[in-house]
Order: C-alpha cells, then structure tokens, then sequence
C-alpha cells in the first residue's frame, strides 16, 4: 500500500514538473552575462573573484626555498622544491591559472560593464563604471607581472612572456596561442596601467573641497556627495592610481633587472627608477620614509586602532585587517606552545651588519664568532629570535643551544629549530598560545610597502644614474639607503663610514642595495624572485649554528639544489600537453 502510494505521489510531480526541472536546476538558479546587465552585484562579483586571486592576500613564504630558511616540515613544498622537486608538474610558486582565471573575470568585466546600470543617477553611474574599468585595468596589469615574474623566460634563445589575453574566451575561442615577447607583455601591462591611471584618482576616499572634483565629472554638474558615493571612503583599498603606479614600479624593475634585461640597457633602469619616484614624491621623497617602518608588523597601539580602510604611514596597500594567531601557532617556539615552521639560516643571520655599519666578515666590524649576537644591527633583533633571546607574551627566554634544556633547542623534538633560530618577523610578541589563555591580536598583511618602493628606486637609480647621481627626483640611492640605515640604528654613533666607502662605487652600491632589500623585505615574499632576476647563485647552502657549552660553530643544514635554467620558471607541464604552440623556457 506505501508503494502504491509514493508512486502515485510521484506520478503526480511528474505531472506538474517539466522533465528538465527534475534533472536538471531551475533555470533560475543559473545565472550567466546577461544576468550581469540587470544585476550589478553580479557584474562587482568579476572583480571580487579577480581581487581574490592576488597573490599577496597571504603569507607565502618562499624563503624557505632560498638561503634565508628552512622549515622544519619535511613535507614541505618549498623544502622540496629547494632540494631537487622543482619541476614544470611541480611548482609551488606557479601563477599560470590563478592569474589566467583573474584576468577572464576581468576581460568580461571590461567588454559588459558599460552597459550595466549602477545607479539611477547617471552621473554617479559613469562614475562607478569608470571606477570598475580601472580597477580591471590596474588589476590585469598586475596579474600579467605575476604571470611574467613566475612564467617568463628564455625559449629557443627569445625572451618570452605569456599570452596576451584581451578579451575573454569562451567555447569559440582559439585556445592554442603562442607566447609574446617579454617586451609585448610589458607594453600590455603599462598600456592597461595608463588606461587605469585615466580613470582612477591617485588615493580613494572622501573630499569636501568640490574643486578636487575631476572636470569630466564637475563639467556635468557633480557634487562631493556624488563623487565620495564612488570613490570615497568606502572604497579604500580597492585598486587606485597609487596602487597602479607601484605595479608599474615592480613591473619595471622586473624588466630592467639581468635575467630579463641580458643587454642591460639603461633606459630600462631610468623607467623603473621614474615609477617609483612618482610615488615617492607624493609623501615628500626621502623625508616620507615612516620612521617606525621597521617594526610595522608589531607597532602595536598603531595595529589596534586600524579601522576604515586607514594604513598606516608604512603601508601603501594591505588586505583586510583581523585578529588572529596563526602565524604566531606556526613559528613560534615549542615552548610558546607554536610549530617552529620557519628557520632563519645562518646565512640570513650573517647578512645583518654590526651596529657601527660594517658587514660581519669586515676586519673593521668588532665581530665576535664566539659572541656573534652583540652589537649588532638592531634589526637582527626585531626580526629572528636567536640563543638567550626572550619572546612572547611573558618575555621567555628561548634557548636554542643543542644544549639546552627545552624542546626550543636544536632538532629536539619535530617542531624545534633546524638552524638555531626562529623567526620572530611578523609574528605579534603579546599573542599567547597557552591553551588555557589563548588570544588573538590585530595582524595586517601588506600588499605593498613604502620600503619597497623606496628601494626600488635606490636600485634602479644606482644603475642608471650611479649611488649618488639623482636623476629628475633630486634624491639619490646613496640618499634612500642613509635614510633606511639610519632609520634601523645603522651608523648612529660613528656616521656610517662603511656606506661612506662605497658611496662612489657602483658595484659595491649594489650589494649594500641587494644586502639591504634582503633585510628589510625578509619573509614577505621576495628573496626567492630577486635571486633569479638577479641571475644570483641559487644553490648556496642553508647553514646554522650549533651552539654546545657556549661554543658556536657554523653548521651545514639543507642543500639548494638549483641548475642555472632555474632562474626562470616554467610553463605548466599540463599546458605544454594541451597547446602545442606554447614553449617551455629552456631546461624545463
């Protein structure tokens, strides 16, 4: 009788539903391009997929596949990469999809949203779509340098990008492209990034003065209240022209630097150089520098009160802030009750200077090998917890020592310190992990600093103008690396004569430059791309300190396994299968 009856309940379904809406979801619930013209929810929602694949909206790491870390994870991607995994199926570091992905949201965006209403006020939806075309504009522009950071390189002797995508694909479209040139790429990236810098203001957020209006929107007859409708506080942190520009600063010391610039031609130096002083010039050149940008990660009365979208002097872009402990839970001491992930190497350690300016290995710096942690650049502190230093919520001391009596000393337990150090950079010293008292605390994650920017320029001015040539700025890189020095407690006392010395040498300019861009960008994401753009030796081996009755002795700890291809890295093997008009970079 049940049977009977659930038959004949069905029958009845049947009856009244089509086929198709039992097998397959209503059309309603599908909602395609046509849908975006009605729905201007939808059409934000390309950009918000786009804004969600930026690389930077996390902590990579990298490092740890250089010779300034190790982890103490041996199932690693990096460690594996470091040690002989690298390969075009496997590559930790690839852009290929997630940037490909982005930039087909975005293409759909800039081929429909002029004819989606935004508001009922024409006036202000001009304004909201010149405002999307920008941010699509300077988002494509900054999607296509991961993509030439990551993929480009060298294929049957020509120097090649990825494949220019301007417009979207769908089932119809030719998916068997060749690669552009390097230089085709490049001409892409600055022509969308000046198609950005036409629609967008430099900063977002309120006016009142109605004359800081654009003309093309005054011209019509708009008011403060239209324009911060769009471009007022309420948008701050989407892509600006300041943004922008930085994207074109980054792009252009990507393409002036020697793996992609083999003939080193200086005009391209120039231009990095002229990116990133448009920028500096806004905040007053070198006397913009923040002074408290060293310790940005842990200002903490700056990190609290951060709210509606401000940055802090420091921060030119960051992603949202929020409390959390996660990076502490990962790299803090076993003792702090963290996982010990990421292992400052020796290597690193050595790069510090002495407090007095001179590198370690000068016969004028007073460097100790048996007390190598005294006058130091203060830096070293701030940055890598090392032996006897204290940490955490309660000022523990951490004792790294393979003597030592905790589970902090070195390869003790699966979470100890490989190296004889931890990484103190980034991580907030009042988050407790105890379980019976866990906390939170504020962390903001940058996607562009200031510091950045500045040593862009310091490196790009050393090359085409020499340390003290000033190019159109009226600031040289001798001058942006005096100010980064001082502002670590470099030479306070004694005048810096090491940075003196070299001061009319190009050449010994450049690896103070590169030393300090090492430190002062350490564990965000960049060591691993400037020693391929660099054309550097990858294969330095990661070393550590083994610390026993107070003796100290420079240890080996992991080989780098890198061959000279490796500056450069590969297509995806899936797509050299798939296509067969793409190239693999040489040696992949």
């Amino acid at each position: 009788m049940k049977n009977k009856l659930w038959f004949l309940l069905v029958g009845i379904v049947w009856m009244t539903t089509s086929c198709q809406d039992l097998i397959d979801p209503a059309i309603e619930n599908i909602q395609g391009r046509e849908d975006m013209l009605e729905r201007p929810r939808l059409a934000q929602g390309l950009l918000i997929n786009a804004y969600l694949r930026i690389p930077t909206n996390g902590w990579s790491f990298s490092e740890m596949a250089t010779d300034d870390a190790v982890s103490n994870e041996p199932s690693n991607g990096f460690l594996n990469m470091a040690t002989g995994q690298w390969a075009s199926n496997n590559n930790p570091v690839a852009q290929w999809t997630g940037a490909q992905s982005a930039i087909q949201y975005l293409n759909v965006m800039l081929e429909d949203v002029d004819s989606v209403d935004f508001a009922a006020d024409p006036i202000v939806n001009e304004m909201f779509v010149d405002r999307l075309k920008g941010e699509s504009y300077g988002l494509r522009a900054l999607f296509m340098y991961y993509l030439l950071q990551a993929h480009g390189g060298m294929a049957d002797g020509q120097l090649l990008g990825v494949p220019i995508l301007a417009e979207s694909q769908n089932v119809e479209s030719e998916f068997n492209l060749p690669r552009n040139t390097f230089e085709e790429c490049m001409a892409q990236l600055y022509a969308d990034a000046e198609r950005a810098l036409d629609l967008l203001p430099m900063d977002l957020g309120n006016i009142t003065d109605p004359y800081l209006i654009p003309s093309k929107y005054a011209d019509q007859g708009a008011e403060t209240g239209q324009y911060n409708r769009v471009f007022g506080d309420d948008a701050i942190q989407l892509v600006s022209g300041r943004i922008v520009r930085a994207v074109m600063a980054q792009a252009a010391l990507l393409a002036a630097s020697p793996a992609f610039n083999p003939n080193g031609d200086v005009q391209k130096w120039q231009a990095a150089a002229d990116h990133a002083a448009s920028i500096l010039n806004t905040i007053g050149g070198v006397s913009g520098l923040a002074p408290n940008g060293v310790t940005w990660f842990t200002n903490t009365d700056e990190l609290n009160s951060l709210g509606g979208g401000v940055n802090p002097a420091e921060i030119l872009w960051r992603t949202s802030i929020g409390p959390s402990n996660n990076l502490e839970t990962d790299n803090y001491p076993p003792t702090l009750f963290g996982n010990g992930l990421i292992n400052p190497t020796q290597n690193f350690v050595d790069a510090f200077p002495m407090a007095n300016g001179y590198p370690v290995n000068s016969p004028e710096s007073g460097y100790d090998p048996q007390n190598p942690y005294a006058g130091r650049d203060p830096r070293l502190n701030h940055f890598v917890v090392v032996n006897g230093s204290t940490a955490g919520p309660n000022n523990s001391v951490i004792t790294t020592a393979a003597d030592g009596g905790t589970n902090d000393a070195l390869n003790r337990v699966e979470t100890s310190t490989r190296t004889g150090y931890y990484l103190r950079k980034l991580l907030r010293q009042d988050v407790n992990l105890n379980p019976n008292s866990t906390n939170q605390q504020v962390h903001v994650k940058p996607r562009i600093r200031y510091t950045e920017i500045f040593l862009i320029y310091a490196e790009a001015a050393n090359e085409a103008y020499g340390p003290t040539g000033t190019g159109a700025a009226g600031y040289s890189a001798y001058d942006v690396i005096k100010a980064i020095r001082q502002r670590a407690g470099i030479g306070l006392e004694n005048g810096d004569p090491y940075l003196e010395s070299v001061k009319s040498d190009q050449a010994a300019m450049r690896q103070l430059i590169r030393n300090e861009r090492r430190l002062e960008l350490s564990f965000e994401g960049f060591r691993f791309w400037d020693l391929r753009r660099w054309d550097a030796d990858l294969t330095e081996t990661a070393e550590g300190i083994y610390i026993e009755e107070g003796e100290h002795e420079v240890t080996d700890v992991e080989n780098r396994v890198y061959s000279d291809y490796m500056i450069y890295g590969p297509v995806p093997y899936s797509e050299t299968l798939k296509f067969s008009e793409l190239k693999q970079n040489t040696g992949w």
